[in-house]
């Protein structure tokens, strides 16, 4: 592999124009289709085969008025006085007619006849019913729906609009750009150059722009769930500045060590490209492993991701190398050039060196602080729920919380929770006395408020019975509940049951992805044993991989949990209301941290392999691997830690978590794992660390990670002196 990306390295810098230019032909290709194919995105999370899932399919061909998105606008009176009032109450029957008028809407039903009014009679509930499901509510319906209740207002209530149909994407704005600009503060650190730093950015936002171009010009014929686009973007940034990173790295190095420029860009790309498309290739199958769960909206957010890391390694590959051809010896630093000009020696030993000594030096205490803090760290995740956040968890200041919260306030957290129960027969009649006997088997059931009166489809023969927990959607004993329910509907018979509602299917993902994660997490560790053998012909090397990257998705795990879920600092990233984590991040976390965890192993290891074949002691090559890596991990690190970073200041709690638990699992295996731990236990390790059996050798396929046969190919030609571009 090495070989063949060496001659690609080497025809894109010498072809640098045909290149560039093709690759702009593609990015105005795909900004062109996405323009014209983008389609909606949804903040549904459907999952075939549950029941909650069976009685959404149900009702939209039984009851179709009532399987579309619901709204529900929350009055409130002044304090001290009351709805019940005829001023107040005519205020409130013109708001009713008001939403009645709606387009895209069934009807909307009073609260005087639904009986929606809280007790004290301060508090109402208006439920407004669409024809369409939330994310196919038109943006001009849903601005319609919000400008409701004007004259309301006037008359001195407050209004404010919730409901299915005000879930809609998650708004990415600029705040999340400040981790782009740390980055390039990082690179410009890191390489002394601005036009090193500013073309690896460069690089990296081109194949950014073109993953997600390719991503939404498919959205038309893909379902994409709302935070399918935000994880590829976070992905697609995080990756393409730490790949470009690496490549840059490793010509600089080759320039300095006076090879000619097309031959260091060739070199770079058959060693450290090599690397590149390794740790790309694990992303993408971590990612695409996803399938396996049998979850569509979490295939599709793998996939998405996927397709935008992949266009990050082609781009890496092949763009890059273009690139570093224009910018020729400014690739450098002022100090190097000058060295590399006067003929003066470019070799001084860094921190990494030092801090290896330091590592190896006291290996033992490092190992058992390393291991024993992370393993603390992880407790808190043993006590981790998650849940499909509601509008509850929502930002503070929109319309949904400020609804949510107003619910919770006059009515109780379970109002935020209501269930739906579906019952449905072959005759009105039989339909109508299920009903009824289900409504009293339920009496009576531990955390349940109260069962609303059945409405009936206009054929008779399916009923739709609202159940109010006293709890809110996402505490654990409304989980409880909703099993009590089904266990208990079981000994009607006579009918068929089943209960659904945002609720209800935010319980069915999350017990089904609880389900799946521990299958998951087995298949990616295995995966890694295995992938690992491959480039480090090595058996305890792997596993010591595999180790280490559970200890980083465990201590990731709790950090995450403690914060979000407890609620410990949550102020300082700006979570004004704790709960649950959403049902997706912690399989996500698994197969994100897995590739980006196998990405630093693999730059640092590789060169501790690569001295010790050539004849070093496992002391000294473990040396050499950590003096010649840690600053170009260091500084990618810092880079992903800081992309990832920005999205914490999305408002958007589920983005906001999906960008701390990344930026605190990044940051936690390169710097605590990967450059403390690791080279800690393998100079305890010794010559034991690279052994491997004959057999086993001798089947394993040659991947070739590190270059040794392209530099043992590269080894008789003679060191060519720099050349201008």
């Amino acid at each position: 592999m090495a070989t063949v990306l060496y001659r690609l390295g080497r025809a894109s810098f010498r072809h640098r124009w045909v290149v560039l230019i093709l690759w702009i032909v593609v990015l105005g290709a795909l900004g062109g289709a996405a323009a014209a194919f983008k389609g909606p995105t949804s903040s549904d999370f459907t999952m075939p085969g549950t029941e909650s899932q069976r009685a959404i399919d149900a009702l939209k061909q039984q009851f179709p008025e009532a399987s579309g998105a619901t709204g529900t606008i929350v009055i409130a009176a002044p304090e001290g006085a009351t709805l019940v009032t005829d001023a107040n109450k005519a205020a409130v029957m013109g708001l009713v007619q008001e939403a009645n008028k709606l387009p895209g809407v069934v009807g909307a039903m009073d609260p005087y006849s639904t009986r929606a009014l809280s007790q004290d009679g301060r508090y109402a509930l208006l439920t407004v019913q669409f024809t369409k499901r939330a994310d196919q509510v038109t943006k001009d319906q849903r601005a319609a729906y919000e400008a409701t209740g004007a004259t309301a207002e006037k008359a001195g209530l407050r209004v404010e609009h919730g409901g299915e149909v005000m879930n809609h994407e998650p708004e990415v704005g600029g705040k999340e750009g400040i981790g782009v600009v740390i980055a390039l503060v990082v690179l410009l650190v890191t390489f002394g150059s601005l036009v090193a730093a500013g073309m690896t950015m460069l690089n990296a936002l081109l194949g950014v722009g073109a993953g997600m171009a390719g991503l939404f010009a498919l959205s038309s014929a893909v379902h994409l769930t709302s935070t399918a686009p935000v994880l590829a973007l976070m992905l697609g940034l995080a990756v393409g500045i730490d790949y470009s990173l690496f490549i840059s790295s490793r010509h600089r190095q080759n320039l300095v060590e006076g090879h000619a420029p097309d031959e260091a860009a060739g070199r770079a790309v058959g060693t450290a490209g090599s690397a590149v498309v390794f740790a790309g290739l694990t992303v993408v199958i971590a990612l695409a492993g996803l399938a396996v769960v049998n979850i569509p909206f979490l295939t599709v957010m793998g996939l998405a991701a996927a397709g935008t890391v992949a266009v990050a390694v082609l781009v890496a590959i092949t763009l890059q190398p273009a690139l570093l051809a224009f910018a020729g010896q400014k690739i450098l630093s002022r100090k190097q050039r000058k060295a590399l000009t006067e003929g003066a020696a470019h070799h001084t030993e860094n921190f990494g060196f030092r801090w290896a000594r330091w590592m190896i030096r006291l290996r033992v205490p490092v190992i058992l602080v390393g291991v024993l803090g992370l393993a603390a760290l992880a407790i808190p995740a043993a006590h981790m729920r998650i849940a499909l956040p509601g509008a509850s968890a929502g930002p503070a200041d929109t319309p949904a919380r400020k609804a949510a919260d107003l619910i919770d306030k006059g009515f109780g957290p379970g109002f935020n929770g209501r269930l739906a129960l579906v019952v449905s027969t072959d005759s009105p009649d039989v339909t109508k006395a299920k009903a009824g006997e289900a409504i009293q088997t339920l009496t009576g059931t531990e955390n349940l408020l109260a069962a609303a009166p059945p409405n009936f489809s206009r054929d008779g023969k399916t009923a739709l019975v609202a159940l109010i927990p006293k709890t809110g959607p996402t505490d654990a004993a409304t989980e409880d509940l909703v099993h009590a329910v089904r266990d208990k509907l079981k000994t009607v018979g006579g009918a068929d049951f089943a209960v659904t509602g945002q609720t209800a299917v935010g319980i069915d993902v999350s017990e089904k992805l609880s389900d799946a994660m521990p299958e998951y997490l087995l298949l990616v560790v295995g995966l890694s044993v295995l992938l690992l053998m491959l480039v480090f012909r090595s058996i305890l090397v792997p596993l010591k991989a595999a180790a280490g990257f559970l200890l980083t998705v465990g201590a990731t795990f709790g950090i995450t949990v403690m914060v979000f879920q407890d609620g410990h600092l949550g102020s300082l990233v700006g979570l004004d209301q704790p709960g649950p984590l959403v049902s997706f991040l912690p399989i996500l976390l698994i197969g994100i941290l897995f590739g980006l965890a196998m990405d630093y192993e693999v730059f640092l290891v590789s060169r501790m392999r690569e001295d010790f074949v050539h004849g070093e002691s496992p002391r000294q090559a473990t040396i050499s691997g950590m003096g010649h890596g840690a600053r170009v991990v260091t500084a990618a690190a810092i880079i992903m830690a800081s992309v990832f970073a920005g999205f914490v200041l999305v408002e958007d709690p589920v983005i906001k978590s999906m960008g701390f638990a990344l930026a605190i699992g990044v940051a936690i295996d390169a710097f605590i794992v990967r450059m403390t731990i690791v080279p800690a236990v393998v100079s305890l390790l010794g010559r034991a660390a690279w052994w491997i059996p004959r057999w086993l050798n001798k089947i394993l396929p040659n991947v070739d990670i590190e270059g040794e046969k392209l530099r043992e190919h590269l080894s008789a030609e003679p060191v060519k002196d720099p050349v201008s571009v």
